[in-house]
């Protein structure tokens, strides 16, 4: 089993395949510097998308050589964006990734009903493996970026990709803890009866290859000492892999504190698409874009 994001590292070291990755406006520092260490490592081949003498400005700035990467001109953002998204959708990348370029343009491409990346039936949604000090393992965390407030299909696929990223780390039957603000079934918070309903779907196997429990909170979902504390009987017991949280204004706070305040590393993917698509912040560390581009070509 992969327990750490390094360990991930090596995973994909280990598969001894070279993924192509396209990446749309890739004048990004952190991103040419990323995606040089993944060329450099083996993992990738980098298809950079943009102002080319930006981006070979860029490299000469790192101390990188452009021609470790294919430089394809674009005139904007927009353009570069739909060559991305062309590429993988066609076959000649594995995975599109996101530089310079702002999200809602970017996401516009991959969601393109015609062109685009969209899977037949996908929601599309957000995953992280989310590497902490102090916890024992990762944890995978969804939705911290695309649903504002998911309803029940879009819960039960955030669950099940959520799933399906931690069974390719190795979690055989993941221990899926689905978050509120109590263990309690109450009126006052609408999840938690989409929450009944997911619990009863996993114990059929409609939601497949994992254990489910919630609502519970934070401490009864991460720390088993609050199990014996607050005599809640859950099979989850203070050993998730799996937080489903029911909205981004739950999730996207939570787990940002979890990066500035606890020593948090993250790889993160959207899924829902026929490729790996790699969204983050252009504000994230060379660090973090390395994870994630690792992740891609774990997932492709």
């Amino acid at each position: 089993m992969i327990s750490s994001l390094d360990q991930m590292v090596e995973k994909v070291h280990s598969m001894k395949k070279r993924h192509r990755i396209a990446v749309a406006w890739a004048q990004d520092q952190n991103t040419v510097s990323a995606l040089a260490r993944a060329v450099n490592d083996g993992f990738a081949e980098a298809l950079m998308i943009g102002d080319n003498g930006a981006i070979s400005e860029e490299c000469r700035k790192l101390g990188v050589d452009p021609s470790v990467f294919k430089l394809l001109q674009s005139p904007d953002e927009t353009s570069a964006s739909k060559e991305a998204v062309s590429l993988a959708a066609r076959g000649d990348a594995d995975v599109v990734m996101k530089g310079l370029v702002g999200t809602d343009k970017f996401l516009k491409a991959v969601m393109d009903k015609e062109h685009g990346l969209m899977a037949p039936g996908g929601v599309m949604s957000y995953v992280c493996a989310v590497q902490l000090p102090a916890y024992h393992k990762l944890l995978f965390i969804t939705d911290t970026a695309v649903i504002p407030f998911p309803d029940l299909e879009q819960k039960i696929a955030m669950a099940q990709y959520a799933i399906d990223m931690a069974n390719r780390f190795g979690v055989e039957k993941p221990k899926v803890a689905l978050i509120g603000a109590s263990e309690k079934v109450s009126k006052h918070f609408s999840n938690s009866t989409d929450y009944a309903v997911m619990c009863k779907m996993a114990e059929r196997g409609q939601i497949k290859n994992c254990i489910m429990d919630g609502p519970l909170d934070i401490f009864l979902a991460c720390d088993p000492k609050s199990i014996s504390i607050k005599g809640v009987d859950t099979p989850v017991a203070g050993d998730a892999d799996v937080l489903v949280f029911p909205s981004l204004e739950a999730c996207n706070p939570f787990y940002k504190g979890l990066m500035l305040f606890a020593g948090g590393e993250l790889a993160g993917l959207i899924r829902g698409t026929t490729r790996p698509v790699v969204v983050m912040s252009r504000s994230e560390s060379e660090k973090s874009k390395y994870y994630c581009i690792a992740l891609s070509c774990l997932m492709a």
